[in-house]
C-alpha cells in the first residue's frame, strides 16, 4: 500500500488557485532513507528511487 501520493501542480497564473493533478504514488523504503516512486505520464508508467544525500 502507498505511503504517499505524487502530485504535478500546475499554477494558473498569479492571481488562480494552482491546480493538484495526481501523477502517482510512492513508498517510503524500510530504512527511512528514501522513496520508491511509480508514476503515471503520458500512458507511461515510469519507476524512480529518492534517496537522502550522504554528506
Amino acid at each position: 500500500m502507498p505511503t504517499h501520493t505524487v502530485y504535478f501542480v500546475k499554477h494558473n497564473g498569479d492571481d488562480a488557485k494552482a491546480e493538484w493533478i495526481k501523477a502517482g504514488v510512492a513508498w517510503e523504503h524500510t530504512d527511512g532513507e528514501g522513496l520508491n516512486l511509480s508514476l503515471d505520464s503520458l500512458g507511461q508508467k515510469v519507476a524512480l528511487t529518492v534517496r537522502k544525500n550522504k554528506a
